[in-house]
């Protein structure tokens, strides 16, 4: 080889077609494992002979750490290692096809040429990803519409709300865009393992379950100064509302632009996004799972207890809780530590909740040993098998005492609706059999039974467990909220209480009602109203008693997750105390957008955005925030004049689309009344 620096010509196009990498701009070769590629560089005569190729990635490469590879020209692709198959020469160029293992590590990889015993000239970079399409791969998916869905698409649907009134948003994942593949090597190389011990963290990044585990960890800011810093209290100043984040290429650009500070703030939705967009970036299969009355067990007891007060108001005591939803990943994997039953979905979790291993990281925990019972299969699968399973437990606590009365349990409770979005449409798909039996079966109770033994808890005396003769006694009365109209902000809120007597004789009770404005996780912000009554049930009646919370009283005291959660606790007189409760999400006003003519690529179109003030007084400090990958760059901010009572305004906006197919163009819409009024269209764009 000649002392000049040969050329390289990467064929960056016909590389990325047959690699399914296309959608990634930037003049680097990024390319999928065990698959072959073609490189064409001159400044060599005669090539065939001796030539060597060195491949290498991380800090110190070694054959050792499968980190270091060299490998000469041979006639057939190597079964085991790394190998380069001649595919044309002229006068002074030479075309070559090189292939990795299925198992070769991901990254980025510093390719050089060597000839004889000169030393190696350098040919350049490139990244080498996970690779689904291919059968050997550790994350192979057979089906190509699921490949498309789990790693190329770039928008997807959160489910959130509750289980009686389920609601979702879009979110653009991005991870095609700019610079983020960049970002995502950056955030492998700052994990707490990565600085402890670089050469062997490296070495590891073959494995999916390594680096999901490491990935979980590194997307909140605990322990390592990580993407996002979550805050679950209500008040986000010094950063952004959780809610208002369209999609992870903001956070992540943030991130690096700060010097990898810690992006503020963020809420599981968001973890679970970044985490998908990273893990889809990188060749993972992921998509977002959302879990309805989702158990936080912080002891391991598989029970949640909750306490509440004589006066019905839910109290902070204990570190159990139960979230309206949580939202969590699963990634497509083989489990070769555990066994072929074990491999598919795997719960990944990079929301903080509880440490693992001493940090904050969760999982892989395979789905299917969820589904059995298996708790003691790596990693983390007893806290995740509670948060689809585990039992409720309500108290009745008295603070002057201290002592506690068991109101009821619940094993029906926990763990509904589990969401996430189908393959190809935007459309709501239910998993929740793919976690656990029939709620309520035998084989369900059995699995529970199981996993219970598993953790030794069957055999524990447990103070705390109900006396039998408690729980044969059975209440006199039941009641329930109902919801009589619309659950929107802006509109007065109206309920029902149904209580009915259970008894073939007359009932007195006394009711105990309280309504708070709280988070997403049942944490408890303000309270908005409260009220007593007092009430006679004939037998086997059933009374209804109307409730009214006019929007005055709940509209300064209401989170942006607009949340209440209404608890009546019925004191029954010579009988067992009822705890009545509903957690109720309201509605946002809707909002809409129309796309006004065709969308071509790399031609204007016209956008226009409606939204109508519902209440009667005047909306300000409104702002339009518009993003979506290949139909605008980055994040369009627009600010819109104040909106009188049921005033409607309209605000038009250009994109120019860069790439053809259907795209999903994310509205988000804020003023002083009304936080996050979110909206998604799919926009058909043509060549």
């Amino acid at each position: 080889i000649a002392a000049t620096q040969p050329s390289t010509n990467w064929h960056l196009k016909e590389n990325a077609r047959e690699h399914h990498t296309s959608k990634f701009s930037g003049e680097e070769l990024i390319v999928r494992r065990g698959q072959a590629f073609t490189i064409t560089f001159n400044g060599t005569e005669r090539p065939e002979q001796n030539l060597i190729f060195i491949a290498e990635t991380g800090p110190k490469p070694s054959k050792a750490t499968k980190t270091l590879a060299t490998f000469d020209i041979s006639s057939t692709v190597s079964k085991e290692g790394w190998s380069a198959v001649l595919q044309s020469t002229s006068s002074n160029s030479v075309s070559i096809s090189i292939s990795s293992p299925h198992n070769a590590v991901i990254g980025r990889y510093r390719l050089s040429v060597q000839k004889g015993s000169s030393s190696p000239a350098s040919l350049g970079t490139f990244v080498l990803l996970f690779n689904p399409w291919s059968s050997g791969d550790d994350v192979f998916m057979p089906s190509k519409a699921e490949c498309e869905e789990y790693v190329l698409e770039e928008f997807g649907i959160i489910f959130a709300g509750n289980k009686n009134h389920i609601s979702s948003f879009g979110w653009n994942f991005g991870q095609y865009q700019g610079d983020i593949l960049d970002i995502c090597l950056s955030i492998m190389d700052r994990s707490l393992y990565y600085r402890q011990d670089p050469v062997t963290d490296v070495s590891h990044r073959h494995d999916p379950r390594y680096l999901g585990r490491v990935l979980s960890a590194m997307v909140n800011a605990n322990d390592d100064q990580g993407v996002v810093l979550g805050n679950w209290s209500g008040k986000y100043e010094g950063g952004k509302n959780p809610s208002s984040w369209t999609g992870s290429g903001e956070i992540l650009q943030s991130w690096k632009k700060s010097g990898f500070k810690p992006v503020k703030y963020g809420q599981c939705w968001v973890f679970a996004a970044v985490l998908t967009t990273v893990l889809r970036c990188l060749g993972i299969p992921t998509r977002t799972i959302t879990n309805f009355s989702s158990a936080h067990d912080a002891d391991g007891n598989l029970r949640v207890d909750e306490f509440y007060d004589a006066d019905g108001n839910h109290l902070e005591k204990g570190a159990d809780s139960v979230w309206n939803f949580h939202v969590w990943n699963e990634s497509w994997f083989t489990r070769n530590d555990l066994g072929p039953s074990y491999s598919g979905w795997q719960v990944l979790d990079a929301t903080p909740q509880e440490q693992s291993g001493g940090i904050y990281q969760c999982g892989p925990a395979s789905r299917h040993a969820i589904k059995e019972g298996e708790v003691d299969l790596d990693f983390d699968s007893t806290f995740v098998f509670a948060e689809v399973n585990a039992d409720c437990m309500y108290w009745n606590y008295d603070s002057a005492t201290g002592k506690k009365n068991l109101i009821f349990s619940k094993s029906t409770e926990i763990g509904a609706s589990i969401s996430t979005k189908a393959v190809g449409r935007d459309d709501r798909v239910d998993v929740t059999s793919d976690y656990k039996y029939e709620e309520g079966s035998t084989k369900e109770r059995d699995v529970f039974k199981k996993a219970r033994k598993k953790l030794g808890l069957e055999d524990k005396f447990d103070p705390t467990a109900p006396k039998l003769e408690e729980i044969e006694q059975k209440p006199d009365i039941s009641g329930k909220f109902k919801v009589a109209g619309s659950l929107e902000v802006g509109k007065d809120l109206n309920l029902l209480l149904v209580l009915e007597n259970l008894r073939s004789d007359a009932k007195t009770v006394n009711v105990n009602m309280t309504a708070w404005s709280t988070l997403y996780t049942r944490r408890r912000v303000n309270q908005i109203w409260k009220d007593s009554i007092s009430v006679t049930l004939a037998p086997k009646e059933e009374k209804q008693f109307p409730i009214k919370i006019k929007y005055p009283e709940y509209q300064q005291q209401i989170t942006t997750d607009k949340t209440i959660q209404i608890t009546a606790l019925c004191h029954v007189e010579d009988g067992l105390q009822v705890l009545v409760k509903r957690n109720i999400t309201l509605d946002n006003p809707a909002i809409d957008i129309q796309v006004l003519g065709e969308a071509k690529v790399n031609k204007e179109v016209v956008v226009e955005v409606a939204f109508t003030n519902p209440i009667d007084t005047e909306v300000k400090d409104c702002v339009l925030q518009v993003e979506g990958s290949d139909l605008l760059q980055g994040i369009l901010e627009l600010r819109i004049p104040p909106l009188k009572a049921n005033e409607t305004s309209s605000t038009k906006f250009k994109l120019i689309p860069s790439e053809a197919g259907p795209k999903h163009l994310l509205v988000n819409f804020s003023c002083d009344k009304f936080a996050d009024i979110k909206t998604f269209k799919m926009v058909k764009v043509i060549n």
